[in-house]
Order: structure tokens, then sequence, then C-alpha cells
């Protein structure tokens, strides 16, 4: 056993629920960023601007088997795999993300995981490995991808879909459980946004998310600002609310306001202004990060993705209407209930001065 676990950890392969859990799900989270993210903003740009060019660099980066190359590439770098095993890996997730369907990212993560794992395991163990490394990656992968990533796919998009089914059906009480479990996702070390793409998220479920994350975001930045100021403003409200995870380690509650807080604007968002996000899923686990949330929501308005249309979804024209819920669920009432809860909390005790406080 030592010489195997010798062997592994010459190899850097770290079988653990951080390494895949946590650092492989957070980089493929990137790799859709750099790809189907970015290539939905600029085609949206694009088509209301008249622009072509916009358009076509938008849909060359939104290809099915692109993302899937671009979040495999990202998955390799996020497990430190030797350049022959990061490069073979474009394949494995192009097949991956065309073979996985609508559940595609799911796909992506856990054949990729395998297939540069085991890319790992005989890279440089011969000397022709310029053959060897990335036969094994690329065949192991397109194998695996073949034979499970229908599977998984189908298995991912049923419980987006039954999540969704659940919201339209009962807006109230799935409105608060999603918006509140996305939204505690977005702030503990995982993504939010790789599994709202890996479940397909949009809809009324979708606007229930983007409420979560915002309230997490809004809600820490605003609370938090008698100490850490503009900087600490910028940094959770237009960045992220992990920035305070070790904070919530030594003070679990800090949490209670943020949370609380979406908690009612999740239901606000499915009840009142039957907000949908019918943009890239992957936009629902966004929040307030570079405002992707928010236009995720307007690309879903004038132009929704395959997955939302898939589910139902058509374009509208927004009104004043959509535009006020999108205002007051993104920013203005995260910020006033979470600030209400935290001082309500700073009276009692419970949150003491610079518990909040970011590390410079």
């Amino acid at each position: 056993m030592s010489e195997i676990h010798e062997f592994l950890k010459r190899k850097d392969i770290e079988i653990s629920a951080k390494r895949y859990g946590v650092d492989a799900l957070g980089a493929m989270a990137q790799g859709l960023f750099a790809s189907l993210l970015i290539g939905t903003i600029v085609g949206t740009l694009g088509t209301q601007m008249g622009v072509g060019v916009l358009e076509q660099v938008g849909a060359f980066a939104k290809e099915q088997h692109v993302v899937g190359a671009a979040m495999a590439c990202a998955i390799g770098w996020a497990l430190r795999c030797p350049p022959l095993v990061l490069f073979s890996l474009i394949t494995v997730g192009a097949a991956s993300n065309e073979l996985g369907g609508a559940g595609g990212p799911l796909s992506v993560l856990v054949i990729s995981i395998l297939a540069a794992e085991l890319g790992k395991l005989v890279s440089k163990e011969t000397k022709i490995d310029i053959l060897v490394t990335p036969f094994v990656t690329i065949f192991s992968g397109c194998m695996l991808a073949a034979w499970w990533a229908p599977g998984i796919g189908k298995a991912a998009s049923s419980v987006g879909k039954l999540i969704m089914w659940a919201t339209d059906l009962q807006p109230f009480l799935m409105g608060i459980i999603v918006s509140v479990l996305v939204g505690m996702a977005l702030t503990l070390p995982i993504s939010s946004a790789a599994i709202c793409a890996a479940l397909g998220l949009t809809g009324l479920a979708g606007g229930a998310a983007v409420a979560g994350c915002c309230a997490q975001m809004v809600g820490f930045a605003v609370m938090s600002f008698r100490e850490n100021k503009w900087g600490g403003l910028i940094s959770q409200g237009l960045g992220t609310s992990m920035l305070q995870m070790g904070n919530i380690v030594h003070n679990p509650r800090i949490w209670i306001p943020p949370t609380l807080a979406s908690a009612i604007t999740g239901p606000i968002a499915t009840c009142i202004f039957g907000l949908e996000m019918n943009g890239a899923a992957v936009s629902s686990g966004m929040g307030t990060c570079g405002l992707v949330g928010q236009i995720g929501v307007y690309t879903g308005w004038i132009s929704p993705s395959k997955e939302a249309i898939a589910n139902g979804a058509a374009a509208i024209m927004p009104g004043v209407w959509e535009w006020m819920g999108l205002l007051l669920i993104s920013f203005v009432l995260p910020a006033a209930l979470s600030v209400i809860f935290c001082e309500g909390l700073r009276k009692i005790g419970w949150i003491r001065e610079n518990d909040l406080k970011l590390n410079s």
C-alpha cells in the first residue's frame, strides 16, 4: 500500500473531495465563463447593436464542443495535469459535452477527471510518452464519454427539470429552498455556477437562484461596509461573498442575515415578479459577480438559451415591471434586508465589531 501511495503522490493524484468537488468544479465554472458565458454576452451585444462580427464571435464561443473543450482544459489545469494530458483533454471535453446533451457540464466534469487521472498515471512512464499519454487520455476519455455521458447528462437534466417543475408548481416553497441553497453554495468554496450549469437551471428556478446569489453577495457587501468600506463593497458585491468564509468559520452567525434575506427575496422573485433567468444556465449561479446574473436575465428576455427554449421559454420585451423586479431582487432588497437583520444581531451581541472584517 505504501508503494501505491508513493506512486500516486509522485503523480500528484490526490483522491479527495477538495481536489474534485472544489478545485475541479470551480475550474469547470471558469471554463464555462471563458466560453459559453462570454459568447452569450458578446452574441447578445452583436444582436442588439446589429454588429455581425460580434454575433459570429459569440456563436463560435458558444459551440457545444468548444464549451466542452474549455471546461475540460480548466479541469485539467485544476488537477495539475502535465502538458500532454492537459492538451488531450480538449478532445475528451468536446466529446463529453456533445454526448451529454443538456447535462453536458456534469458529464464533462466526471469524465474529464477520470481521463485526466488515467493520463497522469502513464505520463512520462515510457520512452514514447508523446504517443502513449495522449492515446491513453483521449481513448479512455472518449470511450467513457460514449458509455457514460448520455446517462450522466440525462440524469443531471432530469434533476434540473424536476427542480424547475417543482418551482413552477410550488413557487413559494421552492423559491425559498432554491434561493437559500444556491446562495449558500455561492459563498461556500464550491461553484454555484457550475452546479446551476450542470443541472441546467433556468426559468423560475433560475430566477430564484439569481435571487439567492445576489442576497449573499450584496448582503455581505453592504452589511460589512463599516468594516471594509468601498473596497469590500466592490470586492464582495461584484466579486464574491466567498471572501467571508474565513469569518464565517470563526462566527457562523454572520451568515444569518444574507441567508434570511435570500429566503425572502427568493419567493418574492418567483411569486410576485415571476422573475425568470432564461439565459445560459451558468448565469443562475453568478449573482452580481460582474453583473453576470443580471446580464443572464436580460439575455434570457430577448434571446433565450437553448436550454430555456427546450423548457418552454420565449423571448419577451421587458417593461417597467420586469426591470423593477430585477433591480429590487438583485440590489435593493438584499441590501436593505441584510442590513436590518445584521443590525439586530449586532445589538444582541451575535455579531461583534470586526467579525466581518476582510483581511487586506
